[in-house]
């Protein structure tokens, strides 16, 4: 796909829709080529969320999460 400068700016969902059907993307400004968004290799909506790093990270922690937040946020003013 070929995108002018305007393309980027007024129609930014067409470029990132042919990214996630994995298009390669090449600027153009005054019609000549200044460079190409490549799509990332391996992401996308195929990979599990139970696969990322983070999942299940707090398993073990048995307080609600008003706790937690609480905890990980404290007193504004502790000193």
């Amino acid at each position: 796909m070929n995108a002018s400068i305007i393309d980027l700016r007024y129609k930014t969902s067409d470029i990132l829709a042919a990214l996630e059907n994995r298009e390669r993307v090449t600027i153009l400004y005054h019609g000549k080529p200044k460079g190409t968004i490549i799509p990332i290799e391996g992401t996308g909506s195929t990979q599990k969320v139970c696969n990322h790093p983070f999942f299940g990270m707090c398993a073990h922690d048995t307080g609600t999460v008003e706790d937690i937040m609480k905890d990980l946020r404290g007193n504004r003013y502790d000193l």
